[in-house]
């Protein structure tokens, strides 16, 4: 639920699919905003909404359906999304993915609202996961430790915004710029800091 992830995910596939096969990509979930019951406030509303102007005019391509805003009771939880990716991620290899980018589709396009388990049920349904067992998940203690876990280890990785891309080499951490309109210079930056890391 980050829209610059959103805004970022053209180049992020297109990166992925050029990177060297010796990296190993590991993606962590940063939860953003925790469990809430409570309206959004009317002055975080419009901030997002600006930001998702923002977007549409820095990074072509990206849109966004604003009948989110009216057609939704919006909510500051992106917790229970972050929980519904770690709960289709036990249903075998590749289901986090597609239930991440079922997240972003029916928030961003659909105005479909991704802090309600009823959206994020709908949506394991929609992809094909077993529904039963997704919701005990998305419901299980243990799947909120996960979370926690991961968003632990993203601050020992010093990432404290989203969308963030860190390059480990050896014991060394190196933080890689975001391009939203270019793959290729994230790609460019890799391929340095791999050279340079080598030659030392």
């Amino acid at each position: 639920m980050c829209s610059w992830c959103w805004a970022l995910r053209p180049q992020w596939q297109r990166l992925l699919q050029q990177l060297p096969h010796n990296i190993h990509v590991v993606k962590l979930l940063g939860g953003l905003a925790p469990d809430t019951k409570e309206p959004m406030a009317g002055e975080m509303r419009e901030h997002l909404q600006a930001t998702w102007r923002r977007i549409e005019q820095m990074v072509p391509g990206t849109h966004f359906n604003y009948a989110f805003w009216t057609n939704t009771t919006p909510r500051r939880a992106t917790w229970p999304a972050c929980r519904a990716v770690i709960a289709a991620r036990t249903q075998g290899e590749g289901w986090d993915e597609k239930m991440l980018e079922a997240i972003q589709i029916a928030y961003y396009e659909q105005a479909r609202n991704p802090s309600d388990n009823a959206t994020l049920i709908a949506l394991a349904a929609e992809i094909g996961l077993d529904v039963d067992a997704f919701t005990r998940e998305l419901a299980a203690p243990s799947t909120q430790t996960l979370l926690q876990q991961e968003m632990t280890q993203a601050k020992a990785l010093g990432v404290d915004s989203y969308p963030s891309l860190v390059l480990a080499i050896n014991h060394s951490l190196w933080p890689v710029s975001i391009d939203y309109r270019s793959a290729d210079n994230m790609l460019e930056t890799i391929d340095w800091l791999l050279q340079e890391s080598a030659e030392a």
